[in-house]
């Protein structure tokens, strides 16, 4: 069984080296191995709580979609997809805060540091502090409960978050779960091995610290400078230098194999000169980023093709946000109207026959016909594409009552398909399939 991995991207600013090797380069490598289903996507909706710039926002979701895609992200292999092409996403975020008690986002580390520094300058506790920064716990946990992730990795300090996507799950569930959870609960995923790089002046690389190294910005020259301008000792050619305290060897690392780490750790403990050492540092990162700065450019000037490829994401994405989120409509009672007619209406005395599972059918928005199968207590199992002709869908419904389930469907990444004579009726959950079974051979007794 493949283990779902899901990982937002926060699309406020530029990548740079730190981020390439701390999450971007571990995070497609991971994508590659056997049993993962990898979720990526660009939490541009968080980014609002952040920044107030949209063109700021704007090129950032550009550069960041370009940097994964150039570094090897494949979209064929990976669901790669923007948050805010989801719109079942802000509709369950909106759910699960009507059941997340705020006693436990009081707790949360990003409001309470915030209140902090307002009481440290005298100024009221919640000054200049909106809904999106307070709340935010809980659109992280929409984003991981809405595509059911087994793993997610983060950062140590993001653990909370986790934990409590965790406790507003088992809430959901509690509540409107009926003795079948709808959330899978999600785990921490830590990585204390991926690398944390140093920045020019030793601290950890963040935009915040001024420090970074660019990754493609600048091209070759722009690496080339910020390498030269790494902070080292005063200790001149031809004395050791001391490797352990070193953060450009701590770099070197990061982008060598380990036999070509250890003679490079050789040559500085026998003296080699920091302007050497830096010049072999650049040429070590630009034999790996320059294939991929050439594709990077190739991508920027051309966003229709970063476009299509999110927009394509989105649809594979929405395959599974969809009938979840009519399954989740219809366990806090959103389902529609023709679901639960009331029986009140009905003569006394006259017995009611006994809901099973069924077929209903209705017209779409756009006139085409479509159906739904239902449980007995109304919760949708599978809703159909659209026909343009009435008899056509009444023929599916009868053919899925008569046909083995087993011969018209198949399951790929956790999608179920229905398939008549090669022609697709439906996609949903793969995790719905015993229940469809169970109601399909309902209605075959009825």
């Amino acid at each position: 069984m493949n283990t779902r991995v899901l990982t937002g991207i926060t699309t406020s600013g530029t990548p740079h080296l730190g981020n390439y090797a701390g999450a971007i380069r571990p995070s497609i490598q991971a994508s590659k191995l056997p049993g993962v289903d990898a979720f990526y996507f660009m939490a541009d909706y968080h980014a609002l709580i952040k920044c107030d710039d949209p063109q700021r926002i704007a090129r950032s979701r550009l550069e960041i979609a370009a940097t994964w895609i150039a570094a090897g992200l494949d979209p064929d292999v990976v669901t790669f997809y923007r948050q805010s092409d989801i719109p079942e996403i802000p509709e369950l975020c909106w759910m699960l805060t009507c059941v997340t008690a705020k006693g436990l986002m009081n707790r949360a580390h990003a409001y309470k540091a915030a209140v902090d520094q307002n009481v440290a300058r005298q100024q009221e506790a919640d000054d200049g502090i909106t809904m999106g920064l307070f709340s935010y716990p809980v659109l992280m946990a929409a984003d991981i409960l809405m595509f059911n992730a087994n793993k997610v990795p983060v950062g140590r300090d993001q653990i909370q978050h986790l934990e409590m996507a965790r406790d507003i799950a088992q809430r959901f569930n509690h509540l409107y779960g009926q003795g079948d959870d709808l959330f899978v609960l999600p785990e921490v995923q830590i990585d204390d091995e991926v690398a944390t790089l140093p920045g020019l002046d030793g601290r950890k690389m963040s935009k915040s610290y001024d420090n970074t190294i660019p990754l493609f910005e600048g091209g070759a020259k722009g690496l080339r400078a910020a390498v030269m301008r790494i902070v080292t000792d005063s200790r001149q050619p031809g004395e050791p230098k001391d490797v352990e305290s070193s953060h450009l060897y701590t770099l070197y690392r990061a982008f060598a194999a380990p036999q070509t780490s250890a003679q490079f750790r050789k040559s500085l403990e026998e003296g080699m000169g920091w302007g050497e050492a830096k010049e072999q540092l650049c040429a070590t990162i630009e034999a790996e980023l320059a294939p991929m700065r050439e594709r990077y450019a190739e991508l920027i000037e051309r966003p229709d093709r970063i476009e299509d490829i999110l927009q394509a994401g989105a649809v594979k994405a929405r395959r599974l946000s969809q009938p979840l989120m009519e399954r989740l409509r219809a366990a806090v009672g959103l389902r529609s109207v023709t679901v639960c007619v009331p029986d009140d209406h009905k003569s006394a005395g006259k017995k009611s026959k006994e809901k099973s599972a069924r077929f209903v059918s209705f017209r779409d928005d756009a006139g085409q016909f479509r159906f739904r199968l239902l449980t007995a207590d109304g919760q949708e199992l599978l809703l159909s594409e659209s026909f343009s002709d009435p008899k056509a869908a009444g023929q599916a419904m009868g053919r899925l009552k008569s046909q083995p389930l087993e011969s018209l469907t198949s399951e790929a990444q956790g999608v179920a398909s229905v398939r008549i004579d090669g022609v697709l009726v439906s996609q949903f959950d793969a995790a719905l399939l015993p229940q469809l079974r169970e109601a399909i051979a309902q209605m075959a007794q009825d």
